[in-house]
């Protein structure tokens, strides 16, 4: 009896996982869950923590062994998704950015949103001109420090902060003059509200770029923002496309492809490359749940979406929740009580550690760092063999992008430009606590615990013990082998198969492109692929001409056999 109960306890025991979740305040939070437990089990968990009830805009994200990030599937379990073995870490980060963040319903989101685009200003995913950069310092200031005291702040007290990844003196002074005086009196709700809403109209706000190269090798980052979807290269934005102007969004491989209708008489084709077949599949994910979240108007009208072409299979995906016009009506109806927000103070003791160019500390909680750093000043050549999306650095209103040290930044006469030369990652561009592992051991080439290395050395054997398996595996394996003559049984009956399937799959598609050129059914599922670009191409440039060659080719030998008539 007792050795029942202690087996059935073990069992209880792998059914469970422990799961650990960083907030956007950088607490964390962790509990227990169930082998078959859903992602939506989860993010419920996470949101009742939080008293959060506008969860639409969040998601969970997590990196896989690879090092390649996804957003985890509320519809599936998380032990499926999750490849690294538990207990499992992930964060809770803002998935679709609110057009409008300020007109918020609740505070408690407003606040949410205001430390994930603080987040983004501090990572450099977020630029602004040197005059938009000291308001939003200012207001960040005034929000978790309160109003401005002589006694509390010394002189020089807001270098002791980096809200940027760099910035010139200049800017520090002009931070600390409009906390000063034009700030004063504004509570940190008020002041969170009016960052927000100066955030919101930048150019680069609500990007979370991706690493990819054009059809000609140039480092380029793709990224999905509330108003459409955006490609940065170099110094500038080259394309810019609204949703209602997206028509599709394709991959195969590391291509992915985005098919746009601008104009009437004008459609277009974006192709780049990403890193891993793996990026490019999160980059497609990505897009159709972007495209899907702010273009349709109600979620009903979501359907699945395949990555492959007409006769091949390939991914499938479909987007589940709620879209952006259905989220802000049902936060509309909300009636309750302002839950009560926890902000930290902005304690220089208690914030992050210094930078390595000087003393200061970051406003954004403390983030760990991945064990593969990436330097600031690699550029866009560190990031070519990234799977990882990355911070980028952008300008706003075509100002251009021009390196400036601290002392040709406080002479200059100019705006001081945050921002490097080409957009570039930050040390901490993976905010997850994955990446905060110490070293990793390697066992044939493959990243290992220290515990896995003991075992894997413990678990090595003698001379005598190998020779003694190494017997027994050949007796064994004399045992089990088949003749010759089985083996090429076997062999023929499976190219045989292989030959039938093949053959099967050529009449079923041949009918169903027969089926699809010369009949006239009228079935929705005939007309989606009908309309579709590729069987239009498909249609005028192979199968026509091919029909009519066969059909000329008819005509003659029907004309010969008429002859020999």
């Amino acid at each position: 009896m007792l050795s029942r109960f202690k087996s059935g306890s073990i069992k209880n025991l792998e059914r469970e996982y422990s799961c650990t979740v960083r907030l956007l305040d950088d607490t964390e939070y962790t509990c227990t869950i169930q082998r078959e437990a859903k992602g939506q089990y989860l993010f419920d968990l996470i949101c009742l923590h939080l008293d959060l009830l506008e969860k639409d805009y969040f998601g969970i994200r997590y990196v896989d062994p690879d090092k390649q990030r996804h957003w985890l599937e509320f519809t599936k379990s998380i032990a499926k998704q999750i490849k690294s073995q538990p207990p499992f870490t992930m964060c809770l980060r803002v998935k679709f950015y609110p057009p409008e963040p300020a007109a918020l319903r609740e505070e408690i989101t407003r606040y949410l949103i205001f430390l994930q685009v603080k987040r983004d200003l501090y990572h450099g995913r977020l630029l602004c001109k040197s005059s938009e950069a000291a308001v939003l310092a200012a207001h960040i200031l005034q929000a978790e420090i309160g109003n401005y005291d002589a006694g509390k702040h010394p002189d020089g007290y807001s270098s002791k902060f980096q809200f940027f990844p760099k910035h010139s003196e200049k800017l520090e002074r002009r931070i600390t003059e409009i906390h000063k005086s034009e700030l004063r009196g504004q509570t940190p709700e008020t002041s969170e509200k009016n960052f927000l809403q100066k955030a919101q109209i930048l150019e680069t706000y609500g990007v979370d770029p991706h690493p990819c190269q054009d059809l000609y090798g140039n480092p380029a980052f793709l990224a999905f923002t509330p108003f459409g979807f955006v490609v940065l290269q170099g110094n500038k934005r080259v394309h810019f496309l609204k949703w209602n102007e997206v028509t599709k969004l394709k991959f195969e491989g590391k291509m992915f492809h985005l098919y746009a209708h601008q104009r009437e008489d004008r459609k277009s084709m974006l192709t780049y490359f990403a890193p891993t077949p793996e990026a490019c599949k999160h980059l497609w994910k990505c897009g159709v749940e972007h495209q899907a979240f702010y273009k349709l108007e109600r979620s009903s009208q979501v359907r699945t979406v395949s990555s492959s072409n007409l006769f091949f299979k390939g991914s499938r995906f479909r987007y589940s929740g709620r879209v952006a016009k259905e989220v802000m009506e049902q936060s509309a109806r909300i009636k309750r009580d302002p839950p009560e927000i926890h902000r930290p103070g902005m304690v220089p003791s208690r914030s992050c550690p210094s930078i390595p160019h000087g003393p200061r500390l970051s406003s954004v909680p403390r983030t760990r760092r991945r064990a593969v750093h990436i330097s600031i000043m690699e550029g866009l050549e560190s990031l070519r063999d990234s799977a990882h999306s990355t911070p980028v650095r952008s300008v706003s209103h075509g100002e251009s992008l021009i390196p400036r040290s601290r002392s040709h930044a406080d002479s200059s006469d100019g705006l001081a430009v945050i921002s490097d030369q080409t957009y570039s990652p930050s040390e901490s561009v993976l905010p997850t606590p994955e990446h905060s592992m110490d070293a990793s051991r390697y066992i044939n080439g493959t990243p290992c615990s220290i515990e896995e290395e003991r075992e894997s050395e413990a678990g090595t054997p003698t001379d005598a013990e190998g020779a003694a398996l190494g017997a027994k595996a050949a007796a064994e394996e004399g045992e089990s082998a088949l003749s010759d003559v089985e083996k090429v049984n076997k062999f023929v009956l499976s190219v045989l198969h292989l030959l039938l399937v093949t053959i099967s799959l050529l009449l079923m598609l041949l009918l169903l492109l027969i089926v699809l050129t010369e009949s006239d059914l009228d079935i929705a599922f005939l007309r989606d692929i009908r309309q579709t670009p590729e069987f239009q191409q498909f249609h005028i440039e192979y199968f026509c001409p091919l029909r009519r060659w066969a059909a000329c080719k008819l005509r003659w030998m029907g004309s010969l056999l008429i002859k020999d008539v």
